[in-house]
């Protein structure tokens, strides 16, 4: 009994997951389990996945987070969209300076935070005013509607185009390859890493509990790319989300640097005096989240096939709501890629279902907010039940 409430506890979000899906795709009479609504919960909300990789990152050294990078995506659109549309540049040159711009950005804010010791969300805020109006003088300035269009269509293929792509409706069975391959992947990691475990003499899941995990997973898998395969393809923004997402699994569980962002949000002066340069690691947290806002900005752009002036409007309210709804610490020090792809499809979700069901945009954020609310309480109450046993 004791075990099976652990587990229900360390996957509650998991299991509101599911729950949430099945009662939208009640209400919507099963529109929310179509292929095209499968493809447009990755489509329509791959920058929410992009940009809480990185706020995890901020989030992990203390709570900290980055109230600019909304705004920074309608700057960094407008430059993109101006040097493509306007000037004439070609894709890959256009590319360049707006990654350029995000580094340069990444460094300034990273020095501001790090080395002149300016509190996280009163440098981001001055982004948070300065890129939203200085994007939109941009747009202004180059475009009487207040939008630059019509993107590149070799940008838009590799941002929003889609891979063994075919007619809606018309079963693919690359995608289904594709699929397949990768559920195979998952098991062989599920057990190798087990393996792994016992050899070390570590505490590692049975084979029972193994064995459900790995079903599991590849059931989600398989019926992703089952409706995919009838949606038209694989969707570049979905490669994109997962090669991000694996790339910064890796970071936070097999790295040294990684396991430094969760030291320093568990006792920063400790690990300051443990010989690690907490600095560094703070400017690496706010670099890496400019850098990921610019590749959001790509996915964005491409899926509007423009750049406007509401772009990136509340954004960065998306990417730390899918964070702590993923069980990342608001005091920093633990939270898991993982769990923010569980509180990511969450918000995804919820945002897809309420808009089938017809729902007012501002109940919508009621809505959220009541769910962001929520993950708090559950979080503080959970760690003071772990703290009295």
């Amino acid at each position: 009994m004791k075990k099976a409430t652990n587990i229900i506890r360390k996957n509650t979000m998991l299991i509101i997951l599911v729950l949430v899906f099945l009662f939208f795709t009640i209400t919507t009479g099963g529109m929310m389990f179509t292929s095209l609504q499968f493809n447009a919960l990755i489509t329509q909300n791959s920058y929410v996945y992009i940009l809480a990789t990185g706020m995890l990152m901020c989030m992990l050294t203390g709570g900290n987070i980055d109230l600019a990078c909304g705004s920074f995506v309608c700057f960094v659109g407008a430059v993109g969209a101006k040097c493509m549309v306007t000037d004439g540049m070609s894709t890959p040159v256009a590319i360049l300076i707006m990654l350029g711009i995000g580094i340069v950005y990444g460094c300034i804010l990273g020095f501001l935070i790090a080395y002149l010791n300016i509190p996280p969300w009163i440098a981001t805020l001055a982004g948070f005013l300065a890129f939203r109006g200085w994007g939109t003088a941009i747009l202004s300035a180059n475009s009487s509607t207040g939008s630059i269009a019509p993107i590149p269509k070799d940008f838009l293929a590799i941002f929003s185009g889609k891979l063994f792509e075919t007619a809606p409706g018309i079963l693919n069975i690359p995608c289904l390859l594709v699929g397949i391959i990768a559920s195979a992947i998952v098991v062989a990691i599920n057990i190798t890493g087990r393996n792994a475990k016992l050899k070390k003499g570590y505490a590692a899941d049975s084979v029972a509990a193994m064995s459900v995990k790995s079903v599991l997973t590849v059931a989600v898998i398989m019926l992703f790319a089952y409706k995919l395969a009838y949606a038209g393809g694989i969707p570049t923004t979905l490669v994109w989300v997962t090669v991000i997402v694996l790339i910064y699994t890796f970071i936070t569980s097999k790295t040294t640097i990684g396991r430094y962002f969760y030291t320093i949000g568990g006792n920063a002066e400790a690990t300051r005096l443990s010989g690690v340069d907490t600095k560094k690691i703070m400017f690496l947290a706010y670099l890496n989240m400019a850098v990921l806002t610019v590749i959001s900005t790509f996915l964005v752009v491409a899926r509007f096939q423009a750049a406007n002036s509401t772009a990136g409007t509340n954004y960065e309210m998306d990417a730390i709501s899918a964070c702590v709804v993923g069980g990342v610490s608001a005091y920093g020090g633990s939270g898991s890629v993982f769990g923010m792809i569980v509180g990511a499809t969450l918000i995804g979700v919820i945002n897809l279902g309420m808009s089938l069901m017809g729902i007012d945009a501002n109940w919508q954020k009621v809505v959220k907010g009541v769910v962001l609310l929520g993950a708090v309480v559950f979080e503080i109450v959970n760690n003071k039940n772990k703290s009295t046993k």
